[in-house]
């Protein structure tokens, strides 16, 4: 099976080669993999000592920072190697301070994961959620280097739990030890053979209770949110971000009628010149965008178009409302628990199932999901217009985050453990 699998890849290789001359995505896949094992000869010597963290994409990444700083800071003197799978990820966070190394993953060859385990030379290996690669796991499991899973979360859907799974099943031996956000995923992979397994939650929790710890201010935030230009009185402020077209068709009826006491921030999941546009001119209350704020009294404006990326963790904590989008298109909504942990009520849209804290919090009642303009409209009703409800949702969310952090703690403190015997 692993032959046939081997074999598959590398026809999937040659047809992405081919796809990558229609497609500016598949491009920057395939090139970006032209020059990795060059890059990490150039980095990494053979006397140095080696952390591998791979992460799918860019989610994945956020996800596995708060376990990667407190790595570097038990381990200081161990190089830090990043590898990413898809470009969304690799190509936001290719310069990113916190690894020595970052590189995109070459793709699942028995060669590739022979010459790539053999120049970084590993002592211990996390992949973070998910991404199972037969090759690369056999590989670390024959050279026996301790190898973890984090933040893992595992479906019934999935191949391990079907009659014809064996071959992904051998490739979960390869791990030491799996973290896992909730129990169910820990009654799963115990139902086919695994007890090495460990509920920590999710370290996303960790990684945004840390927010609180930074300043958050931005000036021309505050100076936006006044009603007037003699900063008398602050509008309530309905912050919309990660937002899709399909988000944005229902959200702009609702700003388009919506009180002037109100104020709106948008900060698109794409910020493509022509689909910012698009945005601006069906929007009739006076709008402005990031890109032309200099020299302009933000005051005067009633809708706050972020045509940049970066800095929209530090908007959620002037939100007294918050709308998430994603919830109308596939895998669903984007990431909730940045306004969360700022103490904010969330809306969202109804496509959420495949997110534990987007369930969870629906549940708690500190986020609303719709799922169309009416719903919308009696959701950002009862919380623009009923303070104590709003209150109320919004300390559900911050207590949320709050009572589910401490899973980085729990999986350093197990490495540590069981890694003593390696020199820091």
């Amino acid at each position: 099976m692993l032959f046939l699998y081997t074999i598959l890849t590398h026809i999937a290789s040659l047809i992405l080669k081919v796809l990558a001359l229609f497609s500016p995505k598949l491009k920057l896949f395939v090139k970006g993999r032209k020059d990795v094992f060059s890059t990490l000869k150039t980095k990494i010597n053979s006397t140095d000592k080696v952390i591998w963290v791979h992460a799918a994409s860019l989610g994945e990444y956020e996800q596995g920072i708060p376990v990667m700083e407190a790595l570097k800071k038990e381990f200081p003197t161990h190089k830090l190697v990043v590898t990413f799978f898809s470009p969304s990820g690799y190509e936001v966070r290719k310069n990113n301070t916190l690894a020595d190394v970052t590189v995109y993953l070459p793709l699942d060859t028995k060669p590739n994961a022979k010459k790539f385990i053999k120049i970084t030379h590993p002592e211990l290996v996390l992949f973070i959620k998910y991404e199972f690669w037969p090759n690369y796991l056999n590989e670390l499991k024959r050279l026996n280097i301790s190898t973890y899973l984090v933040s893992g979360i595992f479906r019934e859907k999935q191949a391990f739990f079907k009659w014809y799974g064996r071959f992904y099943r051998d490739a979960l031996k390869t791990f030491n030890h799996f973290f896992v956000q909730n129990d169910s995923s820990k009654q799963l992979i115990q139902s086919i053979g695994f007890n090495n397994v460990t509920i920590s939650g999710d370290t996303r929790f960790d990684r945004v209770v840390d927010i609180l710890n930074r300043d958050n201010s931005l000036d021309f935030i505050e100076n936006f949110r006044f009603l007037d230009s003699a900063r008398n009185d602050k509008a309530t402020l309905i912050v919309i971000g990660s937002s899709w077209p399909k988000d944005e068709e229902l959200l702009v009826n609702y700003i388009n009628q919506s009180s002037d006491e109100i104020k709106f921030i948008i900060a698109p999941h794409n910020i493509k010149q022509d689909q910012i546009s698009n945005l601006k001119s069906s929007i009739k209350k006076k709008t402005i965008l990031f890109s032309e704020k200099e020299n302009q009294n933000l005051s005067e404006f009633e809708v706050f178009i972020i045509d940049t990326i970066g800095i929209l963790t530090k908007i959620y904590s002037y939100a007294d409302i918050a709308y998430v989008g994603g919830g109308f298109g596939n895998p669903g909504v984007h990431n909730i628990l940045e306004p969360a942990t700022f103490g904010v009520p969330i809306v969202i849209g109804p496509n959420y199932s495949h997110f534990a804290e987007a369930i969870a919090l629906v549940h708690q009642e500190g986020c609303l999901s719709i799922k169309n303009e009416t719903e919308l409209k009696l959701a950002f009703d009862s919380l623009l217009y009923n303070s104590d409800e709003r209150n109320e949702k919004g300390h559900i969310c911050e207590t949320f985050v709050q009572m589910n952090k401490g899973a980085t703690t729990k999986i350093i403190t197990h490495i540590l453990n069981k890694n003593l015997n390696k020199q820091r």
